[in-house]
């Protein structure tokens, strides 16, 4: 089976219960990993070796002793660190929150513990999680495993990057802004933006309540190298918590559809250009999806410009209200970044806040109705490469030109429905890949078809570092 490192969640599960492998030997052999690698990388910002070697000879023993496993039992797994682990701070990238110790898990964390995983590690984020490539004040510049000069993506690129070059098999992240997709897609990996208020969201370490946008918009969400994995890490932490007043108690399964079940191919969103290698991943996708025995055609979803908009005036308008607090313990980058996207999009009163609640009623209803016809939409992440690390706030034209190849991830947020992020290969050295939205609550339909693509157009991680 080749080394530890390079087996997905679900595997070295599987090899544990077994007893091919203990849970010691695969902590280790990541840790190994860990030391090796993340130098040249800088995803991973701590590493919690003697709670995770403690966790796993427990584990061991459960084993031995014939106990009831979990799913990811003995498994290790990763955390953004804007996501509470116990006894580990929540830094959400700087410094001012270096010691903010949480003294408990958050939700999803708490579950895959629950089913037998352990932590290993905290990974890097930009400050506070607000821009689309992974620079910290904290923790510095995570770089791509693919090639160390581009972007690893953000917010989440941290995890993708530990991910892609096989310091981790599991991971937790977040999106607002495509911060589960974005890094995916730079990084070569898979993750999954659930539905808004599938999975269940607190925090222990500030006293600040999350703004409107937040609520709605932001969800947590499994990253891992296989679908396959992002799939069981889902049904493991999905579902409601005392701790999350708004989490919905869905079933993990929809009912059937008909077949042969209708994509919505996107290659070029409206509202910018695409590059070609991003159109043809798109369609390749769509290949793979039609010999798999999908219908596929070529249709926009409605009122794209519009959602894209809302999302942006909505997003940089509860963002200035919390400015004051942010920007003096953010690095310049970042501020520099959030100042060129408020110039340009603009705030909103609260009389335009009411406005924009109305137009995201309206979008949604559009893409509803375009669901019934078109249950999966299938477009880029981003609509061009990688980019050079650090070159979004270099200048306004860059900080403008971030915002219009992301596009298509924010419509997604805005109306709270689930997308999977896939690979489909490399375009000149770099991965390429493609979101699958569906309508809310269906993340069955996104990961079956997400798994679709992958089993036709392959897997491209982990790798060592270039």
């Amino acid at each position: 089976m080749g080394e530890i490192w390079r087996r997905s969640a679900t595997e070295l599960a599987g090899a544990i219960a077994s007893g091919e492998l203990s849970s010691v030997e695969v902590v280790q052999a990541h840790l190994d990993r860990i030391e090796a690698v993340n130098p040249a990388v800088n995803a991973i910002t701590l590493v919690l070796t003697d709670d995770a070697l403690q966790a796993a000879k427990e584990a061991d023993r459960a084993v031995a002793d014939g106990e009831a496993l979990g799913v990811f039992h003995g498994v290790p797994f990763t955390i953004k660190e804007n996501l509470d682990v116990e006894g580990s701070a929540t830094t959400e990238g700087v410094p001012a929150l270096a010691e903010a110790i949480a003294p408990t898990d958050a939700p999803i964390v708490e579950r895959l513990r629950a089913a037998g995983a352990i932590p290993l590690a905290r990974t890097n984020l930009p400050d506070f999680g607000l821009r689309v490539h992974t620079d910290s004040g904290l923790h510095g510049v995570t770089r791509n495993p693919f090639d160390g000069t581009k972007t690893a993506g953000g917010s989440s690129g941290g995890e993708a990057a530990a991910l892609a070059s096989g310091m981790s098999p599991l991971g937790l992240g977040n999106d607002i802004g495509g911060s589960l997709r974005n890094p995916a897609y730079c990084c070569g990996i898979t993750s999954l933006k659930p539905s808004s208020h599938r999975l269940p969201r607190a925090d222990s370490t500030t006293q600040v309540e999350p703004v409107l946008a937040s609520q709605l918009m932001s969800v947590d969400g499994p990253m891992a190298r296989r679908v396959a994995d992002v799939r069981a890490a889902f049904r493991v932490v999905a579902g409601p918590h005392p701790r999350d007043p708004f989490c919905v108690p869905a079933p993990l399964d929809g009912p059937a559809l008909a077949a042969p079940i209708r994509v919505a191919l996107v290659p070029e969103p409206p509202g910018g250009s695409t590059a070609p290698a991003v159109a043809a991943a798109v369609r390749a996708a769509g290949g793979a999806l039609a010999d798999a025995g999908y219908e596929v055609v070529e249709s926009t979803p409605p009122m794209v410009e519009a959602a894209i908009e809302t999302w942006s005036h909505w997003l940089i308008s509860e963002i200035g209200t919390l400015k004051p607090l942010m920007q003096p313990i953010m690095n310049a980058a970042a501020v520099r970044f959030l100042d060129w996207a408020e110039e340009h999009i603009g705030t909103v009163d609260f009389a335009g806040g009411v406005e924009l609640m109305m137009k995201r009623h309206a979008i949604a209803r559009a893409w509803s109705e375009f669901f019934v016809e078109h249950p999966l939409v299938v477009g880029p992440v981003w609509t061009a490469p990688a980019f050079t690390a650090g070159w979004d706030a270099e200048s306004e034209a860059n900080a403008l030109a971030t915002l219009e190849l992301i596009r298509f991830v924010t419509p997604m947020n805005l109306l709270g429905v689930p997308s999977a992020a896939v690979p489909t290969g490399l375009a000149d050295g770099m991965p390429v890949g493609v979101q699958v939205a569906g309508p809310w609550y269906r993340e069955d339909l996104c990961l079956d078809a997400a798994e679709a693509i992958e089993a036709r157009l392959g897997t491209i991680t982990p790798i060592d570092p270039r």
